[in-house]
């Protein structure tokens, strides 16, 4: 919307600022532009408290630190690892009683956040370097000549 005021001071009309946004891949309505920018509007209380929420995550979630050349450094912290139900407890624990995990969902997928989890997929098996398979070391024979059979000499599969 800075963009759009930018635009205006420089003597270009709303409509077709929001054309070029639309060509450019970014969909803004010149309807949307001024009732954003009409006196009075009031801002929903959703939105305030989301911006809480999504200011307490950040806080949380990075450190900042100056490093030894004087350059601003942005770190994740351990809590920056957590996921959605364990950073609603610990905000809720910590900083903000009234936070809601809605809210916080949401301030985690505004910020990129998603948390780890410690299990390890599946894996039921190992596959050789070259890919080829291992053949049967035991001589077994997989044919049988009727039902409950296992092979030629024997006389029933079940033990």
């Amino acid at each position: 919307m800075g963009f759009i005021d930018t635009m205006r001071a420089e003597g270009h009309v709303v409509e077709s600022i929001c054309r070029v946004l639309r060509e450019q891949g970014c969909q803004v309505a010149a309807r949307t532009y001024r009732s954003w920018k009409r006196a009075g509007r009031v801002v929903s209380a959703r939105t305030l408290s989301d911006a809480h929420v999504v200011d307490a995550v950040r806080d949380i979630a990075w450190t900042t630190k100056v490093d030894a050349d004087g350059v601003l450094v942005r770190k994740i912290a351990p809590e920056g690892l957590y996921g959605r139900r364990k950073m609603t407890a610990y905000l809720r624990r910590t900083v903000m009683p009234e936070a809601s995990a809605g809210a916080v969902d949401r301030a985690m997928r505004t910020l990129g956040l998603s948390g780890v989890r410690r299990d390890k997929g599946i894996r039921t098996t190992i596959p050789a370097k070259d890919g080829t398979r291992a053949g049967d070391l035991l001589d077994r024979d997989f044919s049988a000549p009727a039902p409950d059979r296992t092979g030629p000499g024997s006389r029933t599969s079940r033990m």
